[in-house]
């Protein structure tokens, strides 16, 4: 079978040729570093199985010019970046790879919400320019704290875990309740509303659906405190952006906003610097990015949560495992759930 990978760096190609030697798998593999979308497509039009990144983009017209594509597999546990129903529709199989970076993902979230109660940002901005002064750094201590987790799965449940060790109270919205939680960290289960209205600390732990577009949206933010803090890791569109942005502009979320994804994932530079073919949305888009950028309370980060080296070869591993069980028997390890 003919294997290609997109979005694959130089370390990641090594990585993935070595197990594939390690585990005898048969095949002809070949490895681009940019992401797959209808402008290259072409690239890989003889592929029996395609390997790609959350940025790589399957839609059906890209879909239907792979004719002889048997199985998509996203080194990413979202996969919203794939048109899923479409394949399964065509006969193709569709795998993800969940659960890689739970511990990852949960300690970066801890990360960025220190930052944020220690000032971090300022501190470092106003050090490196060679000012040495507290003006405007006085942070707030986490214990003690109420933090609200927007999704009790693999991460979120990381993320009560690390909480409790912080001495948190913590609340948790999610369509089922985990006991576990409930008995070893006292999560208290509440109704999105009394989680934002309570909370000091937003945090949000979901896969993007339809059911989840723009969770967090101007109308339900307006019911956080106005000195609460805001984080993101997981997709960009649960949380409105316009939202965000509206809600510093009014001087609410003064604890300040993480986010290491935003809606759209705009490349800020490269979509305010185009002169045509810009459409207004995305310039709109853009400007909002920009202007998060310039809060000294908000920090944002390209997509990285999960990135550490442990991780990212979890993930190949369990990719190149995926490959080699498809190639043998016709079957996946992690298929991504039909709806």
């Amino acid at each position: 079978m003919k294997v290609y990978f997109f979005g694959v760096e130089g370390w990641e190609k090594l990585h993935i040729e070595r197990k594939l030697r390690e585990k005898n798998v048969s095949g002809e593999f070949f490895f681009f570093k940019e992401a797959l979308d209808i402008n290259n497509v072409d690239k890989a039009k003889d592929a029996d199985i395609i390997s790609v990144f959350i940025y790589s983009k399957l839609t059906p017209e890209v879909i239907d010019r792979i004719p002889h594509l048997k199985l998509i597999i996203t080194r990413s546990s979202g996969y919203d970046h794939i048109d899923v129903e479409y394949a399964l529709k065509k006969g193709i199989k569709v795998a993800h790879i969940p659960g890689y970076g739970n511990n990852t993902v949960a300690e970066y979230t801890f990360a960025l919400i220190l930052s944020l109660a220690r000032k971090m940002k300022p501190m470092i901005e106003n050090t490196s320019r060679g000012i040495f002064t507290r003006e405007g750094l006085m942070g707030i201590d986490i214990m003690g704290k109420t933090i609200g987790i927007v999704g009790t799965g693999r991460i979120g449940s990381h993320v009560a875990r690390i909480a409790y060790g912080f001495g948190m109270k913590i609340l948790a919205y999610d369509r089922s309740k985990n006991r576990e939680l409930i008995e070893k960290y006292n999560v208290e289960y509440v109704g999105l509303e009394e989680l934002l209205s309570r909370s000091d600390i937003v945090t949000v732990h979901l896969p993007y659906n339809r059911a989840t577009h723009f969770l967090i949206n101007r109308f339900n933010i307006k019911l956080m405190k106005l000195d609460a803090m805001l984080i993101n890791t997981s997709r960009g569109e649960v949380v409105e952006l316009d939202a965000i942005v509206e809600a510093l502009k009014e001087g609410r979320l003064a604890g300040g906003v993480g986010l290491d994804t935003i809606e759209t994932e705009i490349t800020v530079e490269e979509e305010l610097m185009k002169k045509t073919g810009l459409r207004a949305l995305k310039l709109k888009k853009a400007a909002e990015a920009k202007y998060l950028l310039s809060q000294a309370n908000v920090i944002v980060s390209p997509h990285v949560a999960y990135y550490t080296k442990d991780a990212s070869e979890r993930i190949l591993d369990m990719t190149v495992d995926n490959i080699q069980k498809f190639i043998t028997e016709g079957e996946v390890i992690t298929p991504v759930p039909e709806t």
